[in-house]
């Protein structure tokens, strides 16, 4: 069996560490040829020492520098930095498989230069849908390259339409386990810190991601990815909140049949199937146990509560370069909560005065969805500031 050749976008992070635990148990099935990383230096030369990758890529200069410093003499693999070191590494040449897994929207131009150059994407940065959902999708048709999603909803979903008509599928239904404050009263929602909002009740993930989930932001973001992914109007994809987790998204079709795909709270298991769909790879995971669990709840998500979920409902129907404006804004409202700027129920007010007054372009080119976002991000800053 030819190995598949796999770079991994964000190799520190979350989704980083796991795609590489999974990696580890399937040497005669993966070989790692390229890593990229913000600054987490330590943790990347560890990465590189075990892993033997080609090309290693990093923040800035300093932290290439520092980098080069921890790497014993024989490890072989040529350090890169900053935009250009990214985009290099993501379209090398040597490269079957691309793990997107950059935070937010730093991902989408090496996304765009891994598509460019023919690699089929495993797809964990939603905001690379998000913010350039159509000229993703259509740029990966002309190229037949595959974008297999890693998020644990939309893995899900693939799951379950695989080997079904497209025609046949009347709605998807997101689960969201709801966050740490699914059933806080609305009026302590100001008094939240960024400790108490990182206290996610089941997944693991990085600070970002985690606030999302508390504001249920990362929801609205999936059901935007969804209906790119999937070819969906978002009028068809629901959020039912199932606090256990149990049940990672399910698809009801036009006989009234819904399938739902079923798991452990566990990552790997997503990202398992990205690299190796159709075929399953034998992790040696846990599964629920059923009898123990007694049952699984669910109930709709609270939007008043909540009102994150209705703005990105209202981006992705709005569409162009909306959806890149909304989560520019974003990203600034979660950095100014976490770095106590900002409170928790500020979050979603500055998103939609940014919203308010963008102008979105339709039918945006890559330069479009570009300026719209540092546009975003230049009035959500300043309104931060005042």
């Amino acid at each position: 069996m030819k190995k598949r050749r796999i770079g991994i976008l964000g190799s520190t992070g979350s989704i980083g560490k796991s795609t590489l635990a999974v990696l580890a148990r399937f040497p005669e099935r993966f070989d790692v040829n390229v890593l990229t990383a913000g600054g987490n230096i330590e943790l990347l030369a560890d990465q590189i020492e075990k892993f033997k990758p080609d090309i290693a890529a990093v923040y800035d200069e300093t932290g290439a520098f520092a980098l080069k410093e921890r790497l014993s003499r024989d490890a072989g693999t040529e350090i890169l930095f900053g935009e250009p070191g990214y985009r290099r590494a993501a379209a090398y040449e040597d490269l079957d498989l691309v793990v997107s897994a950059m935070v937010g929207s730093a991902g989408l131009l090496p996304t765009m230069d891994a598509i460019y150059a023919g690699k089929d994407i495993a797809l964990a940065n939603k905001e690379v849908l998000v913010m350039a959902g159509e000229l993703v999708i259509r740029e990966a048709g002309k190229r037949g390259v595959r974008i297999l999603p890693v998020d644990s909803e939309h893995s899900a979903v693939f799951q379950c339409i695989s080997g079904n008509r497209h025609n046949d599928i009347e709605r998807i239904l997101l689960t969201a386990s709801g966050g740490p404050f699914l059933d806080r009263p609305n009026q302590d929602l100001a008094k939240i810190t960024p400790a108490d909002a990182l206290a996610h009740p089941t997944w693991q993930m990085g600070e970002k991601i985690t606030i999302d989930s508390a504001t249920l932001m990362n929801k609205g973001l999936e059901i935007i990815e969804a209906s790119h992914l999937f070819t969906m109007s978002p009028a068809r994809i629901d959020v039912v909140v199932h606090p256990q987790s149990i049940v990672h998204s399910m698809v009801v079709f036009c006989d009234g049949t819904v399938m739902a795909q079923m798991g452990l709270p566990d990552m790997k298991a997503a990202i398992a199937y990205a690299l190796s769909c159709p075929e399953r790879l034998p992790l040696g995971l846990s599964f629920p146990d059923f009898a123990e669990l007694g049952k699984l709840t669910f109930r709709a998500p609270d939007l008043e509560k909540f009102p994150c979920l209705s703005l990105a409902y209202q981006a992705c129907k709005i569409g162009g370069t909306m959806p890149a404006a909304m989560n520019a804004a974003n990203e600034v409202a979660v950095a100014s909560f976490l770095n106590h700027d900002i409170g928790f129920n500020r979050i979603p007010g500055l998103i939609e005065d940014v919203m308010n007054k963008c102008n979105p372009v339709s039918d945006p080119g890559i330069g479009d969805i570009l300026e719209a976002d540092s546009d975003a991000r230049k009035t959500a800053e300043s309104m931060v500031i005042e």
